[in-house]
């Protein structure tokens, strides 16, 4: 149910992307009970000038280039405390996994309802049984 889009610098290598989308998919799995292969993720590159972020850093948090911007949309009803395991996980998996600065994993969640999504088929996959 999820669906992850990832920014990223046009210049980050294709393992980097990958690893990046393995963590954001267990730490969804471990932290948030989203089932086994509900991973749909969209990879987006961009040019310096189309990855904005303030330079001067915000809220105590400064960016480098290597700003990786994810946001998921899920379905709606997940604890603060959850939602922040995840934020962690994230931030940590990824800067384990590819050395990326912890501070430069940027993190926005959606929530919608279940009945907000179709898997294929026009069918409304999580719709409640008549």
């Amino acid at each position: 149910m999820p669906l992850v889009r990832i920014d990223v610098a046009a210049q980050t290598p294709a393992q980097t992307i990958a690893a990046i989308g393995d963590v954001i998919y267990q730490a969804m799995r471990n932290t948030a009970s989203v089932p086994e292969h509900d991973r749909f993720q969209i990879i987006h590159r961009h040019t310096a000038e189309e990855l904005v972020y303030p330079a001067e850093g915000y809220l105590g948090v400064n960016y480098t280039p290597d700003i990786v911007f994810i946001q998921i949309t899920w379905n709606e009803g997940r604890t603060t405390e959850v939602k922040k395991a995840f934020y962690k996980a994230v931030a940590q998996g990824i800067h384990e996994r590819t050395g990326l600065r912890q501070e430069d994993v940027w993190i926005n969640l959606v929530e919608t309802k279940r009945e907000n999504w179709s898997f294929g088929n026009g069918d409304m996959h999580y719709a409640p049984a008549p």
